[in-house]
């Protein structure tokens, strides 16, 4: 079975879900099952950091789009952080998941 990691750290309205390792069809459920649990208060953003995500196929992505529904419906800001020129961000803008939420790259 494929590691993925999911860490959520919290800060007055804002959420940010920090993914790393690989999700794959495997643990995609259960990183999904985590995700939803992180934005259960109803935050105003929701910042999604993929900067240590070695590794993200189809279910990854779906995770993503479900987010990204979801968070539309409840009015609740989605951006995500992807390092410029990696394969994760060319897999995210393959997707056409631009037209959903922001690209940050990654930094300070």
């Amino acid at each position: 079975m494929t590691d993925a990691r999911v860490e959520v750290s919290a800060e007055s309205r804002s959420v940010r879900i920090s993914l790393s390792g690989e999700i794959d069809l495997a643990n995609a459920a259960a990183v999904e099952d985590e995700i939803r649990e992180a934005v259960s208060n109803q935050p105003v953003i929701v910042s999604v950091d993929l900067t240590d995500l070695n590794y993200m196929d189809s279910a990854g992505v779906r995770i993503l789009f479900t987010l990204a529904s979801r968070l539309q419906a409840l009015r609740i800001t989605l951006e995500l952080i992807v390092p410029p020129g990696s394969s994760t961000r060319r897999l995210i803008e393959l997707s056409g998941f631009e037209s959903l939420a922001a690209l940050k790259p990654a930094g300070p």
